[in-house]
């Protein structure tokens, strides 16, 4: 380059020609191993050459050319590698040990058939190289990735608020998360995160949202949008944002969600599998008129019975109280115990000690006042909202004897007068009003 300038009349040779940077000569796109370095790949048959971002162009280039279909090319982790690869061995031997060959058109005449070649993870030998470049992508993600992790001069601005930050990336990461609910991740799962923020940023600064990714006509319809649909986060079906994180270099030819999938069948596989450790926590029912407890309802019914002469399911069966009754009877003696007030006579203690000894003293604990004081509906609510007791509390039809008739009629609860129900029935209003109103046509 220097030899041409002189010809051409360039100032002569002196110290003012010093050569302060190396030279070097232009080299093809194509040649040796300058191609790793380069932005181009070359034609595995010929000297055609494509920039890395067009590798759609080249692929499209060897398949109506050269008849080559590569198969699965997204799971090739190092397109430039894999090509410089085959275009090697293919100078070594002949395509047909390395391809399958797919016939088109095999009906017709001789001269109008085609021959394509398959190249795929089928043959051994690609798919090991595949592997190989995962591998090889894997460890230098993982290098870059620790590199970000302990890198403390981290540099950047915060998208939202504009506030600067310096150290490492996790203070500006986790600033976004808390501050404007904006989360893409934990810090260590992401890796080129100067790259990925980069990207973020191009997006709003076109006025884009990062989640629907609509565009918009000013900053501020941008953020109103972003804040009211709650769309302060990434795309996760975009696939521009799988190459900053590191789930997706972890397992050959598998996309974060596969990944995740798998895990979550493996879960409920091992949960389907084996419930041998599984241990079932105690009932722990608490007593009606102390706070005694047990873990079944017979050794609690024992000792309301033993200690207070309240047994409750002779009580049951004389009764014959269904599975809504013995709720609203359990919570209404809950309720009664809780006011420190006597539910047969009515009298109130400043005490509960004072209470029950004075139920136990006039046998009032053992029977129960009129049903109409405590078969009420407003006792289906608990007294207490963790009272066990009430989840153990069985139907009163399992008590029913093969000698007694099971046509038994199904009347609604708490009807105590049918007759006078049906009388003052809002029914009888509206079919009033009816009548009334066709005796006028």
């Amino acid at each position: 380059m220097a030899a041409s300038r002189g010809a051409e009349g360039q100032p002569a040779r002196g110290d003012t020609e010093c050569i302060l940077e190396p030279l070097s000569l232009p080299e093809s796109p194509g040649g040796g191993a300058a191609v790793e370095s380069s932005p181009y790949v070359p034609c595995i048959f010929c000297k055609e050459c494509y920039l890395l971002a067009e590798q759609n162009q080249l692929l499209k280039h060897m398949i109506i050319e050269h008849k080559l279909v590569i198969a699965d090319v997204k799971l090739v982790a190092d397109f430039r590698r894999y090509i410089l690869y085959w275009k090697k061995r293919f100078a070594e031997q002949p395509i047909t040990d390395f391809c399958s060959v797919i016939r088109t058109n095999s009906e017709a005449p001789l001269e109008e058939q085609d021959n394509y070649f398959l190249l795929c993870d089928v043959l051994p030998e690609d798919r090991l190289l595949r592997e190989q470049l995962q591998q090889k992508r894997l460890r230098e993600i993982l290098e870059q990735q620790q590199r970000e992790r302990y890198d403390i001069s981290f540099h950047s601005m915060c998208m939202f608020c504009d506030q600067e930050f310096t150290g490492n990336r996790s203070v500006l990461l986790n600033h976004m998360a808390r501050e404007h609910a904006f989360n893409i991740g934990l810090p260590d799962n992401i890796v080129n995160c100067y790259e990925f923020l980069a990207v973020l940023q191009e997006k709003l600064n076109n006025l884009q949202c990062l989640y629907c990714e609509k565009v918009f006509r000013d900053k501020n319809t941008l953020k109103d949008h972003m804040r009211k649909k709650q769309h302060r986060r990434i795309n996760a079906k975009n696939k521009e944002y799988d190459k900053f994180y590191i789930i997706n270099y972890l397992e050959f030819g598998k996309s974060w969600e596969e990944v995740q999938s798998e895990d979550d069948r493996e879960l409920l596989d091992n949960l389907e599998e084996d419930w041998s450790d599984w241990e079932e926590h105690p009932v722990c029912a608490v007593c009606l008129f102390c706070e005694q407890q047990a873990d079944t309802t017979e050794k609690l019914y024992l000792h309301m019975q033993k200690s207070h002469g309240f047994d409750f399911p002779k009580i049951k069966s004389e009764h014959g109280l269904n599975f809504y009754q013995q709720v609203k009877l359990v919570n209404f003696i809950r309720r009664e115990i809780h006011h420190c007030r006597c539910y047969n006579c009515q009298e109130k203690f400043l005490s509960k000690g004072g209470l029950i000894s004075h139920m136990e003293e006039t046998k009032h604990i053992t029977f129960l006042p009129v049903s109409s004081t405590w078969d009420q509906p407003q006792y289906y609510f608990p007294t207490y909202e963790n009272d066990t007791l009430l989840c153990t509390l069985s139907d009163s039809e399992d008590l029913i004897t093969e000698n007694q008739s099971e046509d038994i009629p199904v009347v609604s609860e708490d009807i105590s007068n049918l007759k006078a129900l049906k009388q003052s029935s809002v029914l009888n209003q509206l079919l009033y009003e009816e009548n009334k109103s066709q005796e006028k046509f």
